[in-house]
């Protein structure tokens, strides 16, 4: 049987779309966790990359801090976390956080940075605040940066918290610990599929909130 036909029968299969197994319910939980790591990360990242990319310091603490996180395995700090303070969402959570964390650091960083200098010194010379500098002048500019960057943690986030699963929460990744413990890879592909297609909502989702969100004369490529 090939893959195909492992999708068509796990999604065509009735009994997965009703109670607390069905898919819905895993789907929820998996937005749920995704979520919830996605804002905690959003509110280390965001501030601190703002903050650091208007004032120009620290840049250098925040790729030592991007590369030292990027360079932690998840799934062993999930298993160094379970094994510490015990099964629950609090060994879930902190390594989808330290995984979301920097790409939404790093990119607010270089996106506020990457801001033309000219309008930043037109608004000091009117005597505009920093506060007001920063969020009426750089951030509408380097916004669709700043998007492409919460955007890539999402995607890695939305892949990832399938490793929920793993201390008996669950999340779409239920389907494909179980469905390899049980030898069943209808259950394993179809979870899989699933997780993909979460995957590629959520690239539509940021698309669909660039097209609100940025200026058009921002997201209008210069001529």
């Amino acid at each position: 049987m090939n893959v195909l036909n492992y999708i068509n029968d796990f999604l065509g299969d009735g009994a997965h779309w009703h109670g607390a197994e069905g898919i819905p319910t895993r789907l929820l939980e998996h937005v749920r966790y995704t979520l919830l790591a996605l804002g905690l990360a959003a509110a280390i990242g965001l501030p601190t990359g703002l903050l650091t990319g208007h004032t120009g310091r620290g840049g250098n603490a925040v790729a030592l801090v991007a590369t030292a996180a990027r360079a932690l395995p998840s799934f062993g700090l999930l298993v160094l976390i379970a094994v510490s303070v015990g099964i629950g969402l609090t060994p879930v959570m902190i390594p989808l956080v330290v995984l979301a964390v920097p790409p939404i650091l790093v990119t607010t960083y270089e996106a506020v940075r990457s801001v033309d200098p000219a309008p930043v010194d037109a608004a000091r010379g009117l005597g505009m605040r920093e506060s007001r500098i920063l969020f009426q002048v750089e951030l509408p500019v380097a916004l669709p940066l700043i998007l492409s960057g919460v955007r890539s943690a999402a995607i890695q986030v939305v892949s990832t918290a399938t490793i929920a699963a793993y201390v008996s929460l669950g999340g779409l990744g239920r389907y494909i610990i179980d469905g390899l413990y049980q030898r069943d890879y209808e259950q394993v592909v179809g979870g899989a599929t699933l997780v993909a297609l979460l995957a590629l909502a959520t690239l539509a989702l940021f698309w669909g909130a660039g097209r609100l969100a940025v200026s058009p004369g921002v997201r209008r490529p210069s001529r």
